[in-house]
């Protein structure tokens, strides 16, 4: 198992937490701008935050370790009890699947109501396979704070029926539902070996281990029949070779184990499709199999309509797995990769499928041994991988990625990284062509904390060693990477050259810094690279370390919108800064840094721009003046100030005597607005706005309280600021 973060750290200039811009409300699996990127899939997603419903927004946030910044969209829906959700089917449906967050150490259930009635089932939810610490990944946080829970209405919907989540006893964060019509339960097709014939039980309540094991020696050359109900197994599968897996569809048979199949060799011809394994995996242990399949299952061997969840790895691949197939499944909520070519990868085709949630690389080919040769990641569509990137190719011999959504990357990862960072020897660098073609890239990289520096939606990295590989990027679609779009970098900080790069065919729009962003020595061709809203600047030309060599960026024609250069070596270029203006309804102080002159127990200063209108700060008692400040990142012109406390109507009405000032360098304030009285009634929602003179230029807003005719302190649960 292995991290993108390991290795040798560099040091960068340091660069704030950026807010991302609002995303689509509707999930479109295959943008417009490339209609053949993703896979296709047998559902529809429906982003909580377009829904209606009594609980409160969260996000859009980028920040590392916070709950909004791992969300689909980097926003989600907080609902109290007896709060709801109501979502209008996309689509005809009779399955619904929920990616939601509860607080750490909780439980409970979703009660579903589907236009209005509410059902006699309801949805679990967990923090029990959330909230994953991984201290020895340098610069990791907890993380993986989101789940899946998943059920059959027993109805059918119809495109505009409403459908409804409410909590019940617990806080619950709602982030998309995915609609879907399940197709029937397939039946036992003839000649096969049933494992309950073997004496395994669909209850779930038997250990069913030896059944299957015995089904499979039975059925070699043939199939094994896994029908509809639960099935527990204790121990891996092993030895399994020449034979078919089959259950009647994931929604119907399923099976619960944590380490399904681990063997390390097999003479293949392995089919495996349609069940579900679901594990108890809680905790990532990089020295436990606890993977769907651990090794290998040998040349010829197919895995598809799978659902898989609460593993460690869907599939650690080791050993011989010459021309595998794995397509059409559903990887959700593993506390590492989802998948992973671990070397000796030849012809293997991964493609069609989704994967949601991962707790490192969605999707890996790791060149360890031997090189991945003839290989492909085509057509899959991965959301939300939290600690690392959403493809990455570690080395390996003509390798391609194609037709790819890639949405949601967070903390340590880009959308795509091509890399000779080898983590352990024998390593096989880069070599031939690498394709990355097609392949769309949504809200696609991330800071890393390591670095102090961001990493770009798309990133080339000569790691530990030279990138001399012929890299062809062609036809890619980079839409609102919160940095840059495509970064070209030797990661390892040896100034290893990164070379043979060419960029052809690409659209770049609303990248928050730098369309390029260059920091080896190398040489790179850019090719009809068309870009929009460009945050900063055109380029970023600052190999690392700096007496390493130029890089060399080729003009080859045909691009426009991103001419200029980034004059500053010293600094990093802020998201935004520069054209265009901010988004005028984007909150321009969500997630930022924020400090005060002093804050009361647990009310910290950061509870004011944390999205959750329940939580405040509040100054230390009956020491007024009181001063809160909020670092926007960069100077924007700001037009108005929404002050918020909780909504409840346990906070009485109060005027609260503020003052706003405001500084480009953080050390000189000028007052922006003088001391004014602010009403605040729970009857109209306890927000006060203050409207700023002509855009007042500023990146540190600062409010200083003087007085609180309702408690002796300053009290803000929420301060937006915004440009209009």
């Amino acid at each position: 198992m292995h991290s993108s973060t390991s290795g040798r750290l560099r040091r960068m200039p340091a660069i704030g937490a950026v807010v991302a811009l609002a995303a689509g409300m509707l999930v479109t699996l295959a943008p417009a701008a490339h209609a053949a990127a993703g896979a296709t899939l047998p559902f529809t997603s429906v982003e909580a935050e377009s829904a209606s419903g009594n609980g409160t927004r969260i996000g859009p946030d980028h920040t590392q370790g916070t709950l909004a910044s791992e969300a689909s969209g980097r926003q989600a829906v907080r609902l109290a009890p007896g709060q709801r959700v109501e979502f209008t089917a996309p689509r005809t449906a009779d399955a619904l699947n929920l990616a939601y967050s509860v607080p750490d150490g909780q439980s409970g259930a979703l009660a579903v109501y589907v236009n209005g009635t509410r059902l006699a089932k309801s949805l679990p939810v967990t923090a029990k396979y959330s909230y994953v610490d991984t201290g020895w990944i340098t610069g990791s946080r907890t993380h993986h704070f989101f789940d899946n829970t998943r059920m059959l209405l027993g109805r059918t919907v119809q495109a505009g029926d409403k459908v409804a989540v409410e909590a019940t006893g617990v806080q619950v964060t709602v982030d998309v539902a995915d609609f879907e019509l399940a197709a029937p339960a397939a039946t036992q097709p003839a000649g096969s070996v049933s494992v309950v014939a073997k004496g395994a039980d669909p209850s779930g309540n038997g250990d069913s281990t030896q059944a299957f094991r015995d089904a499979i020696a039975a059925a070699q050359g043939g199939t094994v029949w896994i029908p509809p109900g639960d099935y527990r197994i204790t121990s891996s599968l092993n030895g399994v070779q020449n034979v078919t897996l089959q259950g009647a569809g994931h929604w119907y048979s399923v099976v619960h184990a944590s380490r399904f199949i681990d063997q390390p060799s097999s003479a293949g011809n392995v089919r495996i499709k349609d069940f579900a394994v679901i594990g108890e995996v809680t905790e990532r242990v990089d020295s436990s199999p606890d993977n769907f399949v651990n090794g290998s299952l040998g040349p010829g061997s197919s895995v598809s309509g799978m659902w898989l969840q609460h593993l460690k790895v869907g599939l650690w691949l080791t050993g011989n797995n010459d021309n595998l197939v794995v397509e059409n499944n559903r990887i959700l909520d593993t506390t590492a990769d989802g998948l992973n070519l671990n070397g000796n990868a030849r012809g293997v085709r991964v493609r069609h499928n989704f994967l949601r949630n991962q707790g490192d690389d969605a999707l890996a080919m790791w060149s360890l041994y031997a090189p991945d040769t003839d290989s492909s990641f085509e057509h899959n569509t991965i959301s939300q991988p939290n600690l690392a990137n959403g493809i990455a190719v570690y080395g390996g011999t003509d390798i391609a990625v194609r037709d790819n959504l890639i949405s949601d990357t967070n903390a340590l990862g880009s959308g795509i990284a091509i890399s000779n960072q080898k983590f352990l020897d024998p390593f096989h660098p880069l070599a031939g062509t690498i394709t990355v073609d097609g392949n769309t890239l949504v809200r696609a990289g991330a800071m890393n904390p390591n670095w102090n520096h961001p990493m770009g939606a798309l990133r080339v990295d000569s790691y530990d060693s030279a990138v001399n590989a012929t890299v062809n990027i062609t036809n890619t679609t980079i839409t609102d990477s919160p940095y840059s779009a495509f970064e070209l970098v030797s990661g390892g900080g040896q100034g290893y050259p990164v070379r043979n790069v060419n960029v052809t065919g690409a659209t770049v729009r609303n990248t928050g810094t730098v369309v390029v962003q260059a920091e080896a020595q190398g040489a790179a061709v850019f090719r009809n690279v068309t870009a929009t809203q460009v945050g900063a600047a055109g380029v970023y030309n600052c190999p690392f370390p700096a007496s390493s060599g130029s890089f060399t960026l080729t003009d080859g024609g045909g691009n426009s919108g991103w001419s200029s250069t980034w004059s500053d070596c010293s600094t990093w270029p802020r998201p935004g800064q520069g054209n265009p203006e901010p988004d005028p309804n984007r909150n321009l102080a969500g997630g930022r840094p924020a400090t005060a002159t002093g804050s009361q127990d647990v009310y910290t200063p950061g509870k004011a721009v944390d999205g959750d209108a329940n939580s405040y700060w509040e100054s230390a008692n009956n020491a007024f003046p009181q001063s809160w400040t909020v670092d926007l990142g960069a100077s924007y012109g700001v037009r108005r100030v929404v002050l918020k406390l909780p909504p409840s109507a346990a906070w009485g009405a109060r005027t609260q005597t503020v003052a706003v000032l405001g500084s480009t360098d953080g050390t000189h304030y000028t007052t922006v607005a003088g001391a004014q009285g602010y009403r605040f009634d729970p009857a109209t929602g306890n927000t006060a706005t203050v409207s700023l003179p002509g855009g007042t230029s500023l990146r540190h807003l600062r409010l200083t309280v003087s007085a609180n005719t309702g408690w002796p302190a300053g009290q803000f649960s929420e301060v937006e600021v915004y440009s209009s």
